[in-house]
């Protein structure tokens, strides 16, 4: 799931996601070191799971994954992973599904935007200045200060609307 502003928001259809994982892992392992934060090996592992699909993946979705070797993780611990995911912009916390999807743009402050498809379940993360715009420059119009804004738009991606290659769940590609 990477940040886009082009008409592309959507992977495409047989891309390369074991990429896109090693991708993500690079560059939140590259934040981490520039911040001298820690990304541990179960912060890395929690990350991994997020970056499995490009669909929202809740808590204890993750929490499953985890334990699926036979060894059963704590909640909190989970939960402490995902809070520091988010506190070093490693992944956005899409707050309809309550679940998780990796950022697309680790690092770089943003306020961004997401495509949740209600057909397959991917999720894309664009960044659009006009939207950002747009909504600041609306609540200065009621003298209102946001902190920042989540927007989620749900519809149905191209493949879905028939307008890809194909269609059906990609959420795991």
């Amino acid at each position: 799931m990477c940040a886009r502003e082009s008409r592309e928001a959507f992977p495409a259809r047989g891309h390369d996601h074991r990429a896109c994982v090693a991708g993500a892992l690079g560059r939140a392992e590259a934040v981490c070191a520039r911040r001298g934060a820690q990304l541990t090996a179960l912060r890395r592992r929690v990350l991994e799971h997020v970056w499995e699909s490009h669909a929202p993946v809740g808590a204890y979705g993750i929490l499953d994954r985890l334990s699926a070797g036979g060894r059963r993780a704590a909640p909190i611990t989970v939960y402490r992973a995902l809070d520091f995911l988010m506190a070093n912009g490693l992944v956005h916390r899409l707050s309809s599904r309550n679940a998780y999807v990796g950022c697309g743009l680790p690092g770089v402050p943003h306020e961004a935007q997401f495509l949740i498809c209600n057909g397959c379940g991917i999720v894309s993360e664009v960044q659009d200045k006009r939207i950002e715009r747009a909504i600041i420059a609306g609540a200065e119009g009621v003298d209102f200060a946001p902190d920042a804004a989540l927007v989620e738009v749900r519809g149905l991606c191209p493949d879905c609307t028939g307008g890809g290659a194909g269609g059906g769940d990609r959420s795991g590609e």
